[in-house]
């Protein structure tokens, strides 16, 4: 059972990419982009369960993997303040209005 994890795993990160990019892409195109950072996840645990002799997770790869998700969590979170700061400007006009 042990060895099937890995592919459990990216079954995971291929699903949650899938609906981030088709389902919710529609509430906002930053998801495409979160979508796409999964499906990376994804093929990342497949490569790492098809080549045991190359460990994906550490030494240089495993540097590559924590630098790709640090600069992908960079974007997002941009994305998240920039949308965050939009919607308080809104409400602040919105109540100023009224």
């Amino acid at each position: 059972m042990e060895q099937f994890m890995p592919f459990f795993y990216a079954a995971l990160w291929f699903a949650v990419g899938l609906i981030l990019m088709f389902s919710m892409s529609k509430e906002n195109k930053i998801f495409i982009f979160a979508g796409a950072f999964f499906l990376v996840l994804g093929c990342w645990w497949v490569a790492d369960a098809l080549l045991p002799a190359v460990d994906l997770f550490s030494g240089g790869w495993g540097i590559a993997l924590k630098c790709l998700t640090g600069g992908a969590l960079a974007v997002l979170v941009w994305a998240f303040v920039k949308e965050y700061r939009k919607k308080s400007a809104e409400a602040a006009s919105k109540d100023k209005e009224e």
